[in-house]
């Protein structure tokens, strides 16, 4: 394996979104790390996890619900890879999301809203160095195009 994800929570609450994220990584055979720490609560906690990691190969995956400062603090404060994945929430109607795409300028995060796509933008951003893990997102791929086309077949038969 060429890294890990370490996937860093606002808070305790995002453990069973922090799971499903690592559901999808366990798929890609990419191992991670859970952490907790908040920008806005604990910031040198922060970067003392940050010093942790400064000399492996990772990607960090934020989660943190509601005001997410923790994704944007993290990725101007490292040059590695950050993946938020901000828990969307019905209670704001979604507007609590905005925190982690309305960044100031030099960061250069990535916002996705669901485990798998967080997991996927992991898992490619470590197979730009490992030919076996390329070939298990590809064929995750494959897979996700084979439902459709199956579901396709599926649908077309029913009339």
């Amino acid at each position: 394996m060429v890294g890990k994800a370490v996937i860093i929570m606002g808070s305790e609450r995002d453990l069973d979104f922090s799971r499903e994220v690592a559901k999808y990584l366990k798929i890609f055979g990419v191992a991670y790390e859970f952490r907790v720490a908040s920008a806005h609560k604990t910031p040198l906690t922060v970067l003392e996890i940050l010093k942790e990691f400064e000399n492996e190969k990772v990607v960090y995956v934020t989660v943190a619900g509601r005001s997410n400062a923790l994704s944007a603090f993290i990725d101007g404060s490292t040059t590695k890879p950050v993946v938020a994945i901000p828990p969307y929430s019905e209670k704001f109607g979604g507007a609590d999301i905005y925190s982690s795409l309305r960044v100031p300028s030099g960061i250069g995060s990535v916002v996705t809203i669901e485990p798998e796509g967080a997991a996927i933008a992991v898992a490619k951003i470590f197979a730009l160095n490992d030919a076996e893990l390329l070939s298990t997102v590809k064929a995750y791929q494959d897979g996700k195009k084979q439902e459709l086309v199956q579901a396709n077949e599926s649908v077309k038969n029913m009339q």
